[in-house]
Order: structure tokens, then C-alpha cells, then sequence
């Protein structure tokens, strides 16, 4: 598009994702300038967020909460929910986080989660049940995991109607058009240097910068850095912008590091899977879930985790570093015929890749694992599963015993032929290191003062996710910090 001579703006915020979404949307309805900057092109706009599920985390609290967020959902609908609060929300990110997430950026994430759910809805995203949370039995849908509600068409859906609602208030968007450097005066953030593909380098000034545009995640150099030459060869889940740029941008005048550089979110993904995010592919159709129900073993035939610790919101975060850390940074997944009714739809797409066999012997040839490894591990552990009722809808402690690792949940004995084999690797998806922020989403210096005019949102946010987090808290975070960062930019103006 052909840009303005006038490049002055109220706030420019760098990124296109969720987070940069809120932020630009929420300044642009207090009546303030915005422009958005994106590194990539029009049709790979949306960041992370295209890639998504959809899956969001916020405290409903009954289910009175989540039909104010879902419209098709009747009275007639036999549903189940357990209940939901901010206590819950704040205790599962603490449990999952071993107790490191600040609290007051925990505390501002989960007690503003239901009333930010509210205003996306108010502006055009559609919600609705999330349908990999519940198990059917009679009729009756029984949901679990805190983790309800999805947005409609998943990231896409979620992306494009926060981009209609920007549009509709006259937010600017320049595409193929990074920001290279945040400008000063006075010691206050005066504007961005843009290195436009229309114009070459812009100085765009402006009130208020706000950071919205990813972690580390998609540049080998800085995760190899950071998190480990092990991870030089993960898969790149989402956005292959996400370099960093904004954290070393934010460095550059005056920002510190906050939150663990070498943790982050992965998850194990179809070892075909595209190396980088495609566009033409997205709504994270290659992520493989339903392990708790099964088996994990690695290319040695040996189990390395226990399946069945938590629901898959619980633990997917850390299996996909685990999976990282076995030969050919390779594993499979692997199920029955008594379970596999029960496994998400992405393992039944066409980009799945599955191996089927009619017995143990026939499975572990076609993996091209050692066979009398692979039969031995099965036969153990089918040797060591106890008695006691198998239920997928809550932690029903069937178990193993005598096993390292034990399987603590829905350990069903895996003998019902045929049996299906997913290879996957390790897919990352967002670092946790980010640049330290109050819960106004101000960025902070190393003297804990915010620098004037500069904030931060999405996973940028460093200091509020470690060693794991609850599925859909990163895109809550997005959504919270976001909004927040637009708030405070546009109430900055006044």
C-alpha cells in the first residue's frame, strides 16, 4: 500500500499476531492513530496466531460462563462442565510453571481473562466448544482440563476477525515493512526506524511503540544459543519471522531480559511436518495430542515419559523437549485399535504420517526399530497394567506398576490388533524469554523504571511461563497483554 507522507502515528505497534491485534484494536477505539508493522507479506500476515488452534484458557468459572462466550450452546445441550475459576487458572499456571511465573503478571493474566474473552467477543471472534476436551458417554458430553472453549475457524478465524475490527478503525498496515530500530528523545520513545520495501528506510515517529512481535523461536542462531544445539533441527510450528527482532530492538535502549531464555513451549509434531509454518496448511493440523491415551517409545524401542502424568494441557509443553532429547530426535506414538476411535481428527488428515500393522513384530519392522527391544517394552508394560476402571474424561489412576516410567492414567493394555505407529519429532513454538514488564505491559529498565512510551505483549512477555505452561495461556496472555498495552499506550496520550 502506498504509505502516507504524513508518518507521524499516536502508537505503532510491531507485529500482526493476537497480541499485536489487541493492542492496535484496543488503542485504535480510544480514537488514536495506529499503524501496524509486519515482516512478512500480506498472506503471511497474523504471526503465531494463523497457526493456532484456537484453544483458549480463561476463568468461566460454571457453565453459565461459557454460554456467555458460546452462543450455540442450549440449555438442551447435555454437557457436563466442571468448574473453573480465577483461583483454578492461577493454581494450574503455577503448578506447571513449579511456582517461578511473577505473580503480579499471573495475577493480572488470570483475574483479567473472563472480561477480555468478553471484549474479543465484542469484537466479532467467535467462540465455540472446544471438541478435543470433552469424552461422550450416553449422550453426555463430559469436558476436562479447563480448557472449553475455542475460537471459531481456529487462529484464522481469530486473526481475520480481529483484522476486520482493525480495518473498520482505521488502523494502518504496512506489510513487508520490519521495524530495524525503536528511536529515543529525551529518553523517551520518540519512534521506529521501518526498513520499507516501498521506500527503504522510514522514521516513523510516534507516541508510543508497542512490541508485539514474538519470541526467538524461528531463528536456529538464537536457539541454539539460548536453548541448545540440540535444537538447531527443530520444526518451526508457526511464523518463520519470529527472529527476535523486537527483544533485541527493545535491548538495544535500555529493556532488560526477563524469564527463562532457555525454556519454551514445544510440542510434538508429525515428523514430516514442514519446517517452518505453511501458510497454505495452517490451523495446527500436524501436532499429534491423544499420547496420554497410548504409548511413547523412542528409535530404540524404549519408553522415555510417563503418558498418562496429566492431561495432554498439562504436559505437551515438556514431552515435545523430551522427544528432542532421543536418538534422531525422533519417537512414536502409539496406539490400538481399542483407542484409536478416541484420537484428535489431525491423525486422521492425509498429511498424517501412520504406520499399521496386524501384529507387535509387524509394527516394530515397519518403524524400523529393534524388534526384540520393542516387544519386550510392550510385553512389560502390558505385564504390568493394573485393574481398575478406564476413564479418558478425568485422571482415573489406572495405572502400571513396576515399570520406570510408570503410565499413572489410562493405562488400558495395548493388545488389540491392528496397531497404528506416528512417528514425531519436536516442534517449537514460542520461547519463554522475553523483556521484563509490569502489569501495565510498560517495558522496564534494569532499575525496574518503565521506559517512557515503550510496551510489550504476547510472548515478548518474559518472566510469566516456565519449564511449561497451560495449554491456551499463550493465547490468553496475547489477548490480556495486548489489550493492556493498548490501553496503557492510548491513556499515556492523554
Amino acid at each position: 500500500m502506498t504509505m502516507e507522507n504524513n508518518k507521524h502515528f499516536d502508537v505503532v505497534v510491531v507485529g500482526t499476531g493476537n497480541a499485536a491485534l489487541s493492542a492496535a484494536v484496543t488503542a485504535s477505539e480510544k480514537n488514536r492513530k495506529v499503524l501496524m508493522l509486519e515482516k512478512g507479506p500480506e498472506h503471511k500476515r497474523g504471526g503465531n496466531s494463523y497457526f493456532t488452534d484456537g484453544a483458549i484458557r480463561f476463568a468461566y468459572n460454571d457453565l453459565d460462563g461459557i454460554r456467555s462466550i458460546v452462543e450455540d450452546l442450549s440449555d438442551e445441550d447435555n454437557v457436563e462442565m466442571p468448574e473453573y475459576s480465577v483461583q483454578d487458572f492461577h493454581d494450574d499456571l503455577m503448578k506447571v510453571t513449579q511456582g517461578k511465573s511473577n505473580p503480579k503478571l499471573a495475577d493480572h493474566l488470570v483475574s483479567k481473562s473472563h472480561e477480555t474473552i468478553l471484549w474479543m467477543k465484542e469484537q466479532g471472534v467467535k467462540f465455540i466448544m472446544n471438541e478435543n476436551q470433552f469424552y461422550e458417554t450416553d449422550g453426555k458430553k463430559t469436558f476436562w482440563g479447563g480448557l472449553p472453549v475455542k475460537t471459531d475457524k481456529k487462529g484464522i478465524g481469530l486473526v481475520e476477525s480481529l483484522f476486520k475490527k482493525a480495518q473498520e478503525n482505521g488502523v494502518e498496515i504496512w506489510y513487508e515493512s520490519p521495524a530495524v530500530k525503536i528511536e529515543t528523545a529525551d529518553g523517551k520513545v520518540s519512534g521506529v526506524k521501518v526498513k520499507s520495501k516501498e521506500q527503504g528506510e522510514v522514521s516513523v515517529s510516534a507516541d508510543s511503540v508497542i512490541l508485539a512481535c514474538g519470541g526467538f523461536e524461528a531463528s536456529k542462531e538464537k536457539r541454539m544459543e539460548f536453548l541448545g544445539d540440540e535444537w538447531e533441527d527443530a520444526v518451526v510450528r508457526g511464523s518463520e519471522y519470529n527472529t527476535g527482532d523486537g527483544i533485541s530492538m527493545a535491548l538495544e535502549v535500555g529493556a532488560v531480559r526477563a524469564g527463562q531464555y532457555d525454556g519454551c513451549h514445544a510440542h510434538t509434531t508429525d515428523y514430516n511436518a514442514p519446517r517452518v509454518g505453511d501458510y497454505s496448511k495452517p490451523g495446527d493440523i500436524y501436532k499429534k495430542s491423544s499420547y496420554p491415551l497410548g504409548l511413547i517409545i523412542n528409535n530404540e524401542g524404549h519408553r522415555f515419559v510417563d503418558e498418562g502424568a496429566d492431561f495432554r494441557n498439562y504436559t505437551y509443553a515438556k514431552y515435545g523437549k523430551e522427544t528432542l532429547k532421543q536418538p534422531d530426535h525422533k519417537a512414536f506414538q502409539l496406539y490400538d485399535s481399542q483407542v484409536r476411535p478416541n484420537l484428535r481428527v489431525e491423525y486422521e488428515l492425509d498429511e498424517a504420517t501412520v504406520f499399521k500393522a496386524d501384529t507387535i513384530e509387524e509394527l516394530a519392522e515397519k518403524m524400523q526399530v529393534d524388534t526384540e527391544s520393542f516387544v519386550k517394552t510392550i510385553n512389560d508394560y502390558n505385564d504390568a497394567v493394573q485393574e481398575g476402571n478406564y476413564n479418558p474424561g478425568i485422571k482415573d489412576g489406572k495405572s502400571t506398576k513396576g515399570l520406570s516410567p510408570e503410565k499413572t492414567n489410562w493405562a488400558l493394555k495395548f493388545n488389540e490388533a491392528p496397531y497404528y505407529a506416528y512417528p514425531v519429532t519436536c516442534g517449537i513454538t514460542f520461547t519463554f524469554g522475553g523483556v521484563k514488564v509490569n502489569e501495565k505491559a510498560e517495558v522496564l529498565n534494569e532499575s525496574g523504571d518503565h521506559i517512557e512510551g515503550l510496551y510489550a505483549a504476547g510472548e515478548m512477555v518474559g518472566d510469566l511461563f516456565y519449564h511449561n505452561y497451560p495449554g491456551g495461556s499463550g493465547l490468553m496472555s496475547g489477548s490480556v497483554f495486548g489489550r493492556t498495552a493498548g490501553l496503557s499506550a492510548a491513556e499515556r496520550l492523554k
